[in-house]
C-alpha cells in the first residue's frame, strides 16, 4: 500500500491550487516558567524566543505549496505591520500576495501563542470578526474569476473571521462549479447550507455534530451525522477528521471508510486541519483517489502534530513516512547531500537548523535537546561527530556507541530530519556546506563561543541558546552505571 502511495506522491504533477479564506498570522512566544510573579498570583513566563508563522488560509496555501503544488492565496488583510510579516512569509514560501485584499475595517487577524515546556499557557487574538465590507468582496471575486480558470481546483479555509459570508460562498461555489473545478472546503459555524454545491466537505468530529445536530458517540453516530451533512450539503463526499481515530472518508453513496491515526507523537495539534485539506486537495487535484488523497492526508496530519506550533509539511517528509525503506537509512546524508537537501528546503521556504554533537549513549536529555533545536525551525539537519573525532574530544575509552548505532538512533527520532558525519574537530565545514538558517546549541555555550556563529549571521541566521535538562548527562550515566556496578561488586 504505502509502495503504491509513495510512487503516487513521489512521480505527481504539481497542481495549481486556489485557497480562498481566513488569512491568519501565528505568533508563537517560547520562554521558560521558574517562579511566581511577587505582584500577582501568576506565572512569570521569561522569553527565550520568537516565532512568525502562516495560520488559516495562509497555513493551507504554505502546506499545499510544502507538497509540491503552485498555490493562490486570496484573503482579507489590514493595512498593518503584520500584513507585511504575511506577505514577508508567503514570498518566501513562493506563494504570490497579490490576490490580498485589503480591508481597511479589521487588523490583520493575528493570534500570539504563549508557549513553555512546548505547552501553551495563553493565547491572545488581535482581530475583527464583523462580515468584510461589499467593496472588499467585489475585489476578492475579481481576483477569483481572474485565476480561477488557471487552477485545477479551490480550497475554502473558513476560520469564521468574516471573509467568507454566505453570499461570497454561493457565488465562489457557483464559480467554481461553472469553470468545471473541485470544491473542497474545511467548514465552520452551525450552518452547512452556505457550502452547498462544494464537492467536499471536512469537518472534525466536533465540527460534525455541531452542524449535524447528531450527538457524535459510535459508528452510528458518525454515520448518521454524514447523512445529514449530505442533505444539508448536497456535497459529494464528506470526510470527517476524528484526532487520536484517525479519519472516515462517505460517500454519498456508499458505506464509509475509515482510516486510523497514523500519529506516532502528539505535541500540537493547531494546524492539523490545514494540514489534512491541503494534502487532500493536492492529491485530489493532481488526479488521484479520494482514498488514496486521504491516506496521504491522513499521514501528513501525523507528522504536523508532532511539531510544535501549526508548521507546513514537506513532500519529502511524507515520502520518508511512506517509503519502503526503512526511515533512518533515508536520513543518513553525506555532506553533499546534506547540503542539497537544506538548499531545497530553503526553496521551499522552509527554516533550516543546525546542531552537532557526540551523542554518546542517547539519553532523555539529548532527545530533550534535539525536540527543542526543532522547534527553531521546520528542519533539522544534525551533524554527528565520527569515533575518532569523539576520540579526539572526548578520550581513548569513547565513544561507547559506535557511529553507526549512534546515526541509527538518532535518525529514528521524528525531530531529526537529516543525519550526517564529521570527522574535523569542529563542525565548522559542515557548517559552511548546509547553510543553515539557525544553528542551535545548548544551555552550556553562550553565542560568542558557538563555532560557526559568523558564518550563520553574514548570511542572515542566528544562533540560538536553549535549555538542558538538568541532571542528565552522558558522563553522569557512564559514573553511575561504575559506581552501581562496584557497589554490587
Amino acid at each position: 500500500m504505502n509502495q503504491r502511495l509513495y510512487e503516487a506522491l513521489a512521480s505527481m504533477r504539481p497542481p495549481r491550487v486556489m485557497v480562498v479564506g481566513d488569512v491568519i498570522l501565528d505568533i508563537y512566544v517560547r520562554g521558560v516558567i521558574e517562579r511566581i510573579s511577587p505582584e500577582a498570583p501568576a506565572q512569570v513566563l521569561e522569553i527565550t524566543g520568537e516565532e512568525i508563522l502562516l495560520g488559516g488560509a495562509a497555513n493551507v496555501a504554505a502546506n499545499a505549496a510544502a507538497l509540491g503544488a503552485d498555490a493562490r492565496l486570496v484573503g482579507l488583510v489590514g493595512k498593518d505591520s503584520a500584513a507585511q510579516a504575511l506577505r514577508g512569509l508567503l514570498k518566501k514560501r513562493k506563494i504570490p500576495s497579490e490576490s490580498l485584499v485589503i480591508d481597511q475595517t479589521r487588523p490583520t487577524t493575528t493570534k500570539t501563542r504563549f508557549m513553555a515546556m512546548r505547552q501553551q499557557m495563553l493565547r491572545v487574538d488581535r482581530e475583527r470578526r464583523h462580515t468584510a465590507p461589499p467593496d472588499a468582496m467585489e475585489k476578492m471575486l475579481a481576483r477569483i474569476r481572474a485565476n480561477i480558470g488557471k487552477c485545477d481546483g479551490l480550497i475554502i479555509s473558513d476560520y469564521g473571521k468574516g471573509a467568507l459570508p454566505d453570499k461570497f460562498l454561493e457565488k465562489l461555489i457557483a464559480l467554481a462549479r461553472a469553470s468545471g473545478k473541485m470544491v473542497v472546503v474545511d467548514p465552520k459555524g452551525r450552518d452547512y447550507s452556505k457550502y452547498r454545491g462544494a464537492t467536499i466537505i471536512t469537518p472534525n468530529r466536533k465540527e460534525a455534530s455541531l452542524a449535524s445536530g447528531v450527538d457524535i458517540k459510535d459508528e452510528d453516530d458518525y454515520r448518521q451525522a454524514a447523512e445529514r451533512l449530505f442533505e444539508i450539503t448536497k456535497a459529494q463526499h464528506i470526510l470527517i477528521t476524528r484526532g487520536e481515530e484517525g479519519m472516515t472518508v462517505f460517500h454519498r453513496r456508499g458505506r464509509g471508510v475509515h482510516l486510523p491515526a497514523e500519529a506516532l507523537e502528539v505535541f500540537d495539534v493547531s494546524g492539523a486541519g490545514d494540514t489534512v485539506i491541503a494534502a487532500l486537495a493536492v492529491m485530489l487535484f493532481a488526479g488521484h483517489t479520494l482514498e488514496d488523497a486521504a491516506k496521504v492526508a491522513n499521514v501528513a496530519a501525523a507528522i504536523e502534530v508532532g511539531h510544535v506550533g501549526a508548521k507546513a509539511v514537506a513532500k519529502d517528509e511524507v515520502l520518508r513516512r511512506l517509503s519502503p525503506e526503512p526511515t533512518g537509512s533515508l536520513k543518513a546524508m553525506t555532506r553533499k547531500e546534506a547540503a542539497a537537501f537544506a538548499k531545497r528546503a530553503r526553496g521551499e521556504g522552509r527554516t533550516v537548523v543546525f546542531t552537532n554533537g557526540c551523542f554518546d549513549i542517547i539519553h532523555a536529555g539529548h532527545v530533550d535537546y534535539l525536540f527543542k533545536a526543532r522547534a527553531a525551525g521546520d528542519v533539522l539537519i544534525l551533524g554527528l561527530n565520527t569515533d575518532s573525532s569523539v576520540r579526539k574530544l572526548k578520550g581513548k575509552n569513547r565513544p561507547l556507541m559506535n557511529e553507526n548505532d549512534r546515526l541509527k538512533v538518532l535518525s529514528a527520532l521524528s525531530c531529526v530530519d537529516a543525519v550526517t558525519l564529521f570527522n574535523e574537530d569542529t563542525p565548522l565545514n559542515l557548517i559552511k556546506a548546509v547553510q543553515p538558517d539557525i544553528v542551535v546549541k545548548g544551555g552550556d555555550y553562550t553565542p560568542d563561543t558557538v563555532v560557526g556563529r559568523d558564518v550563520v549571521e553574514k548570511r542572515g541566521g542566528k544562533v540560538v541558546i536553549v535549555p538542558l535538562m538538568e541532571g542528565r548527562s552522558t558522563t553522569g550515566i557512564i559514573n553511575h552505571i561504575v559506581g552501581k556496578y562496584k557497589k554490587d561488586s
